[in-house]
């Protein structure tokens, strides 16, 4: 009987090899139709050629290795467009990604285009001049908590990567309007940026963004404390027709201004953190609600404290797609909010609500929205006197089978509202 064997002997009853009657380029027909990453892995072990072909297609890798194995697997995967080196306290080792790494990189991986390095805290400046001149199909990086970056590696990012489309800064407590103006003048098609905890960046960088990126769907400002309503104004302005997620988490001088300006020129906004932005109005947030009823999905906004009853109850009766609403320590609300909603309206959207900290709050609001909502699956009620678990159990409301109530803090919040 002939050999079933496919490296090197004859497929059964033919006495050809399989090796000898593909081409590469078929093989690599057959690999692309293999759905999961463990059959393609199961592929490269057939034989070395296969192996060879396998490496060569691989699109994504996620490693943790020093300069020497970096350069083997370049010169492995050479068509390799997804790196992960994000680090964290869960999956690190000594002495983490260097800047000699990142040179290897962008000598190595010519073809990447995108590049997580998040929580790498020991790359630098020189780091990312090799990278902006070794990579510049680069679309996505990721260096938040990078925390020696400054202005002089990220521009050099920008000038060598024009068509970054995402790129995420958090925690670069270094960076200036500098890496904005760099942005502007160069990657115009940037979609998101993340800029969280960058405490130096304040309206001039961001109206210098606004002249040069017009596509941004995506802006992190949380914990921004120089940007006004002059600089995200321009910014909703400039991108009116892509913005659909804003965050503002204690930027404590934005104001109806950069509301108002949201609902007149951003009919696309999903999603919207104003939590801490005290200075916003009861009646810019009615004008908000009006103008994007249709668009809004998630909204947070605990710490508004000027948020009225009538505000709330027109959030609830014009946004009918939201999803997650925050309205945490808005001390001035009441049950009335809820019982102004109409009979009549159907059922609202909501699957995370959070009213934690509303003390005029009681378990007759939260009967109406229970009512009301059918899809709802987490609900935050911690430190919300007139709301406890026995008085919940004892008006006995439907609660949706997978809703989970939050009385005291030992359960796990969702992400979306972070």
């Amino acid at each position: 009987m002939a050999s079933n064997s496919i490296d090197g002997e004859a497929v059964s009853g033919s006495g050809l090899c399989i090796n000898d009657v593909l081409t590469d380029d078929e093989l690599r027909s057959i690999l692309g139709r293999v759905e999961s990453d463990k059959d393609k892995e199961t592929f490269g072990l057939v034989c070395k050629r296969w192996l060879r072909l396998q490496s060569t297609e691989r699109k994504k890798l996620a490693a943790r290795a020093g300069s020497h194995m970096l350069q083997r697997m370049a010169d492995r995967f050479t068509r390799l467009v997804e790196l992960d080196l994000a680090q964290s306290d869960s999956r690190s080792f000594f002495p983490g990604v260097t800047d000699s790494d990142l040179a290897v990189i962008a000598n190595g991986f010519t073809c990447l285009k995108i590049l997580n390095l998040h929580n790498c805290k020991g790359i630098t400046d020189a780091g990312m001049k090799a990278i902006g001149e070794g990579l510049p199909l680069l679309q996505s990086l990721d260096v938040s908590d990078c925390r020696k970056l400054t202005d002089k590696g990220l521009s050099a990012v920008a000038k060598g990567c024009c068509d970054l489309r995402i790129l995420h800064m958090a925690g670069c407590r270094f960076v200036t309007d500098g890496v904005l103006d760099a942005l502007s003048k160069n990657c115009p098609n940037l979609e998101e940026l993340g800029l969280q905890w960058c405490t130096n960046i304040t309206d001039d960088g961001l109206i210098n963004l606004a002249s040069g990126c017009g596509r941004i769907r995506f802006l992190d400002i949380n914990k921004c404390r120089n940007v006004s309503d002059v600089g995200v104004s321009s910014i909703s302005r400039a991108c009116s027709a892509s913005l659909k997620t804003l965050k503002l988490l204690d930027c404590r001088k934005i104001g109806d201004e950069t509301i108002l300006s949201l609902a007149e020129f951003c009919g696309n906004l999903e999603t919207l953190i104003i939590g801490g932005c005290r200075d916003v109005s009861a009646d810019a947030i009615k004008s908000l609600a009006t103008a994007c009823g249709s668009s809004l999905k998630n909204l947070r906004m605990d710490w508004c404290l000027k948020i009225s009853d009538s505000s709330l109850s027109c959030i609830l009766s014009q946004c009918r797609n939201l999803e997650a609403l925050d309205i945490g320590c808005c001390e001035g609300l009441t049950d009335a909010a809820f019982q102004l909603i109409s009979n009549e309206e159907p059922g609202l959207s909501l699957k995370i609500l959070k009213v934690s900290s509303c003390p005029n709050i009681t378990v007759a609001g939260i009967g109406i929205i229970v009512g009301k909502c059918t899809s709802l699956q987490y609900l935050d009620v911690r430190s919300c006197p007139h709301i406890t678990k026995a008085g919940l159990d004892e008006a006995d409301f439907n609660f949706p089978e997978c809703c989970k109530i939050n009385f005291n803090g030992s359960i796990s919040e969702p992400v979306v509202l972070l």
